[in-house]
């Protein structure tokens, strides 16, 4: 099924998440979380993410991930990731807990689509009170969203982004059995992943053209994630937005939408005067959103 008919199809049955000019929500893609090993591409930048988790959740923001949040290709345990990274998935359940997260899943994680796989994240262990404690029970991963504004009726559409790939979409097991058996042995190597939209600038090309298309064709804000790439659309062009990935090297970059505009930041470790590091957050480009005055 080609994009266009994929997006089609799902803009028809997303699930609608009502807003107004006072919501604020926080969009990111491509955490890639793992199990903690060499292959953990989410590690270098795990202290960044988290100090963002919590400026958010400071911030009264709603956090939304685009998918890819875990990386079960490389990977078959979720109940391991979530182990590994439970300082992290409690930070996440503050948000669910008040009814402020939603995760989509992508092509890396699409076997979340099946519930029972989601039943790790219905408790974790806690090291320093040595039990189980409520995480994130009864979570639900959507394939797409749609934000809409109740006064404008203006709205949003969230994917993750693989949608009508060939590789990552149709034959996303094939690509799996790749990633998992052939090609991360190989990484240690140099060897690129030849599935990977977030590796290969021409599939990264082909992806953004698909989706920029299909908005512009619809005239449908649309943000994404998949090719790991941010992208902010200059004046006139197509509504299409990338939040980028969680993964870049020293940095994470996100999408901010608050009163009524939406923002394009990154996440870094900087210097300050006295040379200490802290961990910073830099406005890249912000505007209205289309439609809206």
């Amino acid at each position: 099924m080609s994009t266009e008919s994929r997006l089609n199809k799902l803009f028809q049955t997303s699930p609608i998440i009502p807003c107004d000019c006072l919501s604020r929500f926080v969009i990111m893609s491509d955490c890639h979380r793992g199990v903690g090993n060499w292959g953990d591409n989410f590690l270098k930048n795990r202290s960044i993410y988290a100090a963002a988790l919590a400026y958010y959740y400071q911030k009264d923001y709603t956090y939304i991930e685009l998918g890819d949040g875990d990386e079960l290709w490389e990977n078959r345990d979720m109940a391991e990731i979530v182990s590994t990274h439970s300082d992290i998935f409690e930070l996440l359940s503050y948000f669910y807990r008040e009814q402020r997260l939603y995760m989509l899943y992508g092509n890396h994680d699409l076997v979340k689509k099946k519930q029972k796989l989601l039943r790790c994240c219905d408790k974790y262990y806690c090291e320093s009170q040595c039990c189980y404690l409520p995480l994130m029970p009864g979570l639900c991963v959507h394939e797409s969203l749609i934000l809409k504004n109740r006064i404008s009726g203006q709205s949003i559409f969230l994917v993750h982004g693989h949608q009508g790939d060939l590789l990552n979409d149709t034959l996303w097991r094939f690509s799996r059995f790749l990633v998992r058996y052939i090609w991360r042995p190989l990484e240690l190597f140099a060897l690129k992943d030849p599935t990977s939209a977030a590796k290969n600038n021409t599939k990264k090309n082909a992806v953004e053209q698909r989706l920029s298309a299909w908005s512009a064709k619809h005239s449908q804000m649309l943000v994404a994630g998949h090719t790991h790439r941010p992208s902010f659309p200059e004046h006139g062009a197509s509504c299409y937005f990338n939040c980028g990935s969680c993964v870049h090297p020293y940095c994470i970059t996100a999408l901010e939408i608050c009163n009524d505009k939406i923002s394009l930041v990154k996440w870094s470790e900087q210097p300050d005067c006295c040379r200490k590091l802290y961990i910073g957050r830099e406005v890249l480009a912000s505007a209205n959103i289309p439609g809206e005055k």
